[in-house]
């Protein structure tokens, strides 16, 4: 497979999943908004600006907003083009991905990602706070399932395939490791430390951000507690937006690119990501307590960088080839 195909259809799927965990993201946030009415400007702040922090974005949003409130977050975080994390921008790059690689991908698959492009484009913020930003966020969250779907049952499960599957984990993995630390700064201010009175709805709605209610219910039967949460988002082996879940597929569809087995490598990404999987089986919650929520998932994060990058490296920059060399070579091979 030529290397531009493989960064492509590799970008095309994590711009697609970023979309999708943002609008998750917004969703749950402005619905958790009808459970604190009356905020005043500080504590509307304090909810919504690690959104923000949480994207990367934060010098960006402040240089072109003055307060974080409902309205210039949700604006910021999906129609800014300035914002390259911005819904329409993840959109816009996943779509001129797509079109690079369009005799690849089915024409079911491109279908999708165009009309959303095109109705992103009809839009703007004031049109969506008008007919309801929740409505809209749905809109896109099916739109990405639909694709993913699509994916599944329409594109030949060869290299290409495992490279889409290897972008959307990472960024599944990474978005869930975001959400999990956006929350534990939102709900611990001060330096009490995870525990005593936790807001309920706000640990529910890392749950319903992540779509992971039911499931996390169905494994713990009491209520929600911070550190359930924590360990079923982290380490569930079977829940497949926990980030253990998430990179345990990614090393095997890495190793099945090479037609590596399991417990080896063949390449720096394949060992990153084995090694992250063997770390995330044996780790245990009490363990991340004691390093930390935060520690350990900035540690995480950048781990899933480093990743990233060697996924790139092995795939798609390819070194430049020394012309005069190889004709050097193939003289001396002649004679």
């Amino acid at each position: 497979m030529l290397s531009r195909v493989a960064d492509s259809l590799y970008w095309m799927s994590r711009y697609i999943e970023r979309a999708e965990n943002t609008s998750r993201l917004l969703d749950v946030n402005l619905q958790l908004m009808l459970d604190f009415e009356g905020l005043d400007d500080e504590a509307m702040t304090g909810h919504w600006l690690p959104i923000v922090s949480g994207s990367g974005d934060l010098d960006r949003f402040n240089e072109l907003h003055g307060v974080a409130d409902s309205r210039s977050v949700t604006e910021f975080l999906t129609f800014n083009p300035e914002n390259p994390n911005s819904i329409i921008a993840c959109i816009n790059n996943a779509r001129e991905s797509a079109r690079m690689v369009r005799d690849q991908i089915s024409s079911e698959m491109w279908e999708v990602i165009n009309n959303t492009y095109h109705k992103l484009r009809k839009l703007d913020a004031d049109s969506i706070w008008d007919k309801g930003p929740c409505e809209f966020y749905e809109d896109i969250k099916r739109d990405s399932l639909l694709f993913q779907g699509l994916t599944e049952s329409t594109f030949t499960h060869n290299q290409g395939y495992k490279f889409m599957q290897a972008g959307r984990l990472l960024e599944r993995a990474d978005q869930t490791s975001r959400i999990i630390d956006i929350k534990y700064h939102m709900l611990l201010p001060g330096p009490a430390g995870i525990g005593g009175t936790v807001d309920l709805a706000q640990w529910m709605a890392v749950l319903r951000g992540c779509s992971a209610f039911e499931a996390y219910h169905h494994r713990y039967v009491n209520e929600v507690q911070p550190w359930n949460v924590a360990e079923f988002l982290i380490l569930c082996e079977n829940f497949p937006r926990s980030i253990r879940f998430c990179v345990a597929t990614l090393d095997y569809h890495l190793r099945s690119i090479t037609l590596t087995g399991e417990g080896q490598f063949s390449n720096p990404a394949e060992q990153l990501s084995g090694r992250m999987r063997s770390e995330l089986i044996y780790t245990s919650i009490e363990e991340i307590i004691q390093e930390g929520l935060h520690e350990y998932i900035d540690r995480l994060q950048q781990r899933l960088i480093h990743l990233n990058n060697a996924i790139l490296e092995c795939y798609v920059f390819q070194p430049e080839i020394d012309l005069s060399r190889e004709i050097e070579q193939q003289q001396q091979q002649q004679q």
